[in-house]
């Protein structure tokens, strides 16, 4: 890989370098207009909801990742019901309200959450018919299947809406994924031939190439639960890992110069990736992208997540810096 240093370096070795706690953990990563009205939200005040995601338009990946944010905020707060009720009629309005109730449902959990899940649902639908193109309502009822009603036959149904409004939707193709994971309602084989299969058949530079590597964190994951005694980080499954040369290829090397809007989730896990398997040079690209914005996944199945991100991005650092001669 290429290392394209820019003449200052690297945003955390210019002077003053930042101190370890300079990395930036908020729910909007580097969104900044989406910053300014989470503070709006948090007070109760729904018109900057409002004007932020109708300003997002058509964008469905920055629409999805902003009321996403937006609803993880607003679960126990009361934006998104006043809105609606001040435009009962706004596509938008309904929208934000399915994403609110459905987080609200799965923070109640399956049992004590269906009543939620229902109201969720039918929010999902109001939302879906408001604005026929719009495939954010359906990628929360992809959620709400997972937590409250795991049945095939209605996930591949909800998965074709998605699939027919937005083929390569990033976080529809993260919940079907997660859906498939063993803890849920799949097997670590359907999970991994599911994320292969979605990998290799999208258009180079989307970031459906990463599903793989999430796929195999979540395989360590789950084997580090079951099999703490036989299995550690002495053997992980980055080593000798080719799923981490078909993301460079597949993503990396050719992705839109505009980064799409979870895309430090993703850039995390390939540098995840590249520094477990002791490829730190290569990594040094990926760290200066994601610059402070360290993702707790999947840093946190391998150890305290800010930790492993600081100092795997420290190695990358000394990778790529030339080392001074001994004197004579």
């Amino acid at each position: 890989m290429e290392h394209r240093r820019s003449r200052r370096g690297p945003w955390w070795n210019r002077s003053p370098r930042p101190a370890d706690d300079a990395l930036d953990r908020h729910p909007a990563r580097d969104d900044t207009p989406l910053r300014a009205v989470l503070e709006d939200a948090a007070m109760g005040r729904w018109e900057g909801p409002r004007d932020l995601v109708a300003a997002t338009g058509r964008d469905w990946d920055r629409r999805i990742f902003r009321l996403q944010v937006l609803a993880r905020t607003g679960a126990r707060l009361r934006f998104a019901d006043t809105w609606a009720r001040a435009e009962p009629a706004s596509a938008d309005a309904l929208a934000m309200l399915a994403h609110v109730r459905a987080v609200r449902s799965m923070l109640a959990g399956r049992g004590e959450g269906r009543e939620l899940m229902e109201q969720a649902w039918g929010t999902c639908l109001a939302a879906a018919d408001a604005n026929p193109a719009d495939p954010s309502p359906w990628v929360v009822m992809l959620a709400l299947l997972r937590v409250h009603a795991p049945d095939r036959s209605v996930l591949q149904n909800v998965w074709a809406e998605v699939v027919a409004r937005d083929p390569y939707n990033r976080e529809g193709h993260h919940e079907v994924l997660t859906y498939l994971f063993e803890r849920h309602h799949g097997s670590g084989g359907e999970m991994f031939h599911w994320a292969q299969d979605r990998a290799e058949t999208a258009p180079r530079g989307l970031p459906i190439a990463v599903l793989p590597l999430v796929a195999l964190a979540e395989s360590h994951r789950h084997r580090l639960e079951t099999d703490a005694s036989g299995y550690g980080l002495t053997i992980h499954p980055w080593l000798d890992c080719p799923a981490i040369d078909r993301v460079l290829a597949g993503w990396w090397r050719f992705r839109s110069p505009r980064p799409h809007a979870q895309f430090m989730d993703d850039a995390n896990y390939l540098a995840h990736a590249l520094s477990f398997a002791g490829r730190h040079a290569e990594a040094y690209e990926v760290f200066e992208a994601i610059g402070p914005y360290a993702a707790d996944l999947p840093w946190a199945y391998c150890g305290d997540p800010r930790q492993l991100f600081l100092r795997h991005r420290d190695w990358a650092l000394r990778a790529i810096t030339p080392r001074r001669p001994r004197p004579g």
